[in-house]
């Protein structure tokens, strides 16, 4: 077992792709209205939404804890409708040395397809993978994705 990793999931969404990327582009202090057992705030902390570089404190809910993640905004790609996070404070390094978070929207398909990765160095060898925070997007795209559907 080695204390690098990746883990990738990935689920289709019938929201447009450009709003749902724009989401968590733009607007990810929106969240907590569309997924509120899932996020609890998104603040920026320094910089611009949506800007390389900016800095975002997260409060969410996962595994029945409350918690809290400040990451650098470290790359959007407008092109390809990825964002990629990395944390640089928070809960999640307790256990990690690093952990960095990117999500991409493939729109080229009749439906869209939202492609979460993590990329992440354990503390050592007893931590278990992420895998919660699979589970974790997973239910935040389909809030995401519910919240943006007509009535």
């Amino acid at each position: 077992m080695g204390l690098m990793g990746k883990l990738i999931c990935q689920t289709s969404i019938k929201t447009d792709g450009d709003v749902f990327h724009d989401i968590f582009r733009t607007r990810p202090h929106h969240l907590h209205t569309m997924t509120p057992e899932n996020i609890q705030g998104c603040d920026l902390h320094e910089g611009e939404f949506g800007k390389v570089g900016s800095v975002v404190i997260w409060k969410y809910f996962i595994d029945g804890k409350h918690m809290v993640a400040k990451e650098r905004v470290e790359a959007i790609d407008e092109e390809e409708k990825q964002v990629t996070f990395n944390v640089v404070e928070g809960d999640l390094l307790k256990d990690f040395k690093i952990f960095v978070i990117s999500v991409h929207v493939d729109t080229s398909g009749i439906d869209s397809l939202v492609t979460w990765s993590f990329d992440y160095e354990k503390v050592d060898e007893s931590v278990k993978d992420p895998t919660p925070y699979l589970d974790f997007v997973l239910r935040l795209t389909k809030d995401i994705d519910t919240h943006h559907l007509p009535k």
